[in-house]
């Protein structure tokens, strides 16, 4: 009798253990998955840190290059050279994002949030599709530069543009 639960308990251990490998064997593939991953946004970064650097001396931002929308999230540029020459001769005629939310935020009396101001630049410039986040961001660097003030009210951000006099 103490046989039969001898080797019961036995496979129990041995089935435990072997669900365990199992297991950690899926983890290790999805920490490897992660890892992968963590290195190409580490790439990436170091890229738009690279190129942050090299533009820091600029004083006039419309000196400094803007992804054009067909441009690869990576900023990697395309094969095809015809491309290239498009988003060019496109990217110096488009104004920045920042002063086109600067231009909508002057026609504003009250103070507008970043969904709203988002929505209005896509009706009025429907080539231009920046994801929330981007507007938001950008929104963010031109209160850095002092160009327009944010406002919290309750939970919502509101956006006002400076006065040109009121700058300090």
């Amino acid at each position: 009798m103490t046989r039969q639960p001898a080797s019961t308990l036995r496979s129990r251990y041995v089935e435990q253990v072997a669900s365990d490998l199992e297991k950690n064997h899926r983890r290790q593939q999805e920490l490897d998955e992660e890892l992968r991953v963590l290195k190409q946004e580490e790439a990436l970064l170091v890229d738009i840190l690279s190129l942050a650097e090299r533009y820091e001396g600029f004083s006039d931002p419309s000196r400094l290059p803007e992804q054009t929308q067909d441009e690869p999230v990576g900023g990697r540029p395309r094969p095809a050279a015809h491309t290239a020459k498009a988003g060019a001769t496109e990217s110096s005629r488009r104004p920045l994002l920042g002063d086109l939310l600067a231009d909508l935020l002057d026609d504003h009396d009250e103070p507008c949030t970043a969904k709203d101001l988002r929505e209005e630049l896509m009706t009025k410039h429907p080539k231009r599709n920046p994801t929330p986040q981007v507007v938001r961001n950008t929104l963010e660097s031109l209160v850095a530069k002092g160009r327009i003030r944010r406002h919290k009210q309750d939970r919502s951000v509101l956006y006002t543009l400076v006065e040109p006099g009121a700058a300090g």
